[in-house]
């Protein structure tokens, strides 16, 4: 069994406090195998907020995945977004911008879909599609297969008009031929799950976890919210917990059984029924 703490969208600069050091004791008491970021560091890609971005995240010891978002690439400063977009990030963050993480159940590659052209949406790039194949498709079926980016595979289910990953179509070709099980995304600032099936007729069955804006003040009327995963064989259990004023709470939660390579939602499982 493994476990997943999915946070996105953290966005120092414009972080609570209170909420940030009630994330911080959740993940700590949840003890995940391992933290999941999936972008939005920072709200205005400066050294003072990639800073704290950093100190932050090393006070989560556990090992990451983390990939950057669009405001993690400087918006007003024109010089720099175009010329040197993930400089600070490199610096303070990470310099591996294709993460990968592989044990003996799962396997994790995330991509940077921010971009400076299109700031606010993203895209995945040719050259990422081919990161896929090298990365999980030699491993098809024989692991639990998980991609990490910032932008969205599907809508929010109250905003089915924003747009998507750019080629997105394109890369579910991909995603198909490699078996990806997971797409763990943000930008939304929404906590939701998902089947690609329901957008994409067609597809094979994919699972989509949106995370909510973890700790930021930029809370879009969804309160601050991060996703707890489990995995066991089949079975993947994604648990929504937010902030109620004074600490973190499972707020809802799903569970998808695979079944003759098919990702079948089970009505409010308990996962520890099904060991």
């Amino acid at each position: 069994m493994r476990t997943i703490a999915h946070i996105s969208d953290l966005h120092f600069g414009t972080e609570d406090k209170p909420v940030a050091e009630g994330l911080l004791k959740d993940i700590k008491e949840k003890n995940p195998s391992l933290v999941v970021v999936s972008g939005d560091l920072t709200q205005r890609a400066r050294t003072g907020q990639f800073k704290d971005a950093k100190e932050y995240l090393d006070r989560l010891e556990f090992p990451k995945v983390i990939v950057p978002g669009n405001h993690d690439i400087p918006l007003f400063d024109i010089i720099r977004r175009f010329f040197s977009p993930l400089t600070r990030y490199k610096k303070y963050i990470t310099d591996d911008l294709t993460p990968f993480y592989k044990d003996e159940e799962i396997a994790i590659l995330g991509l940077n879909t921010a971009r400076s052209f299109t700031w606010k949406n993203g895209r995945i790039s040719e050259e990422q599609m081919q990161e896929i194949k090298e990365k999980l498709c030699p491993l098809k079926m024989r692991l639990i297969e998980i991609l990490v980016i910032h932008h969205q595979f599907i809508p929010a289910p109250d905003n089915k008009n924003v747009a998507l990953v750019g080629r997105a179509s394109k890369a579910l070709e991909v995603i198909d031929e490699c078996g990806i099980d997971l797409v763990l995304a943000g930008h939304l600032h929404e906590g939701f799950t998902g089947d690609i099936q329901t957008y994409h007729p067609g597809r094979r069955s994919i699972i989509i976890a949106q995370a909510g804006t973890a700790i930021s003040q930029r809370r879009r009327d969804d309160p601050n919210s991060y996703n707890f995963i489990t995995i066991k064989d089949n079975l993947i259990h994604i648990e929504i917990r937010k902030w109620n004023g004074n600490m973190f709470e499972k707020s809802e939660d799903v569970t998808y059984r695979k079944t003759d390579n098919k990702w079948v939602m089970e009505a409010a499982a308990d996962l520890a029924h099904n060991e």
